[in-house]
Formats: structure tokens, C-alpha cells, sequence
């Protein structure tokens, strides 16, 4: 039997993934050594591989074959637009990805007028205004604290992702409009799912039951809009 490798998004959601496996029995104790200098962690009675990857390179992995399963933020999935089957809502990491911006803003988004939006995801922000909204605007990439853009007049507004909104409350922003909710989900390669479905789905229905209320249907993400 093979080995299924995982390759899961470093952070906490890696942590909470490994927990939801160690509830199903996985044994991989060398995952909770801080001291370990090891690339890739197994349980080698069940056959299972795991390592860490920035979140971004995670749907990467999962596509090419190099992983068959990924556990992944749903900005991810949707900024990356991969080959890959979208399988499971994990249920851990819930937030939500909004357009953000001060009050004096609103007016600006109800009347569709061109502004400029700051973002770490072009992807995301330009599906949401052109295809959702019909509203052209102009988008900025930033990788750092996109917060800081329309405080120095680089953007009318942000779109970035919020959990409690107390970085926005304290530099007078305010969610505008809300995109759509974000949570950790399951991936699969393509490949994989046919060659090894028997024993992914039967990890799938393990961990759904660990889920109430999932709702969680196999497909590919890249053919779904996050704002239907």
C-alpha cells in the first residue's frame, strides 16, 4: 500500500488539521516535536506522509501530484485557481474575505464609481467587482498590512480578509460589504481521487462526521465562483 501524502498550510490550521486526524487514530507524534528539524512526518501503520507548506504553494502541490490531499484556506483555493477537487469543509479557520474601506467609501461603492482597491488577492477582488458587481476598478497588489492603503490615500478601499475586525475598528475602517466565508477545506489531486478513492473517501466520511452540518460536495474549485 502507498503512502497518501498530505501537504498542510503552516500555521494553525495545520495544527487543528493534525488534530482532526489524531481523532481518527493517525499517529504522528514527531508533528508536535518543536524541536524537530524533519521536512516530512509519517504514520507508517496507516501509510500516511505529511509536511508544511506556505498556504499559497499548497493547492500547487496538490495539483501536480506531489500531494494527493491538501489542507487549505478557501482564499487560497479560490486566489490560486488550481486543478483540483474541493472536498471537504473542514469547519475550523471560519472567516470572511470583505471589502473594506472607511465610511465616506460606501457611497462610492453604491454608485459604482472607479476607485481604487488594494488587495493581497487580484484574483479574488477582480472576479468580485467585475463579475459580481460590474463595477470597473482599479486593483493594487500589496503583501503587507493592506489596513495601511486607503489611511495614506493609495485605495478608496481594501480586500482582505476579516475575523474580528479589530484591526479595521481601531484605524477607522469598516466592512463595506461582506465577499463570501472562508473556512480550512480538503483538496485532492485529481489523479489521486481516482486511484485512491477508495481510502480518501473513506477518510472524507470519517472526518464529516467529526463536522455537523457539513455540507461539503466534491468538486473542482476552480469552476466555482465564491460569489453565487
Amino acid at each position: 500500500m502507498r503512502y497518501l501524502t498530505f501537504a498542510l498550510a503552516k500555521g494553525r490550521l495545520a495544527g487543528k488539521a493534525m488534530d482532526m486526524l489524531r481523532g481518527l487514530g493517525v499517529d504522528c507524534r514527531e508533528f508536535y516535536d518543536p524541536n524537530t528539524r524533519r521536512l516530512i512526518f509519517a504514520d507508517e501503520e496507516r501509510k500516511m506522509r505529511f509536511f508544511l507548506a506556505k498556504a499559497s504553494d499548497v493547492p500547487t502541490y496538490v495539483e501536480y501530484g506531489a500531494a494527493d490531499i491538501g489542507v487549505v484556506g478557501r482564499d487560497t483555493i479560490l486566489e490560486e485557481r488550481r486543478r483540483i477537487y474541493e472536498v471537504m469543509d473542514l469547519g475550523i479557520g471560519k472567516c470572511k474575505m470583505c471589502v473594506c474601506g472607511p465610511e465616506s467609501s460606501r457611497e462610492l461603492l453604491r454608485h459604482r464609481q472607479l476607485i481604487r482597491v488594494a488587495t493581497k488577492y487580484p484574483v479574488i477582488a477582480k472576479d468580485y467587482f467585475y463579475n459580481h458587481r460590474q463595477q470597473t476598478v482599479e486593483i493594487i497588489k500589496l503583501n503587507g498590512s493592506v489596513e495601511l492603503a486607503p489611511l495614506v490615500g493609495l485605495s478608496e478601499v481594501i480586500v482582505d480578509i476579516v475575523e474580528t475586525g479589530t484591526t479595521l475598528r481601531e484605524n477607522g475602517l469598516s466592512v463595506l460589504e461582506e465577499i463570501c466565508p472562508l473556512s480550512a477545506r480538503m483538496v485532492v489531486n485529481q489523479v489521486s481521487m481516482k486511484m485512491e478513492n477508495e481510502r480518501i473517501t473513506a477518510l472524507i466520511g470519517q472526518l464529516r462526521k467529526q463536522i455537523p452540518g457539513n455540507d461539503a460536495a466534491g468538486r473542482r474549485s476552480n469552476e466555482n465562483s465564491a460569489f453565487k
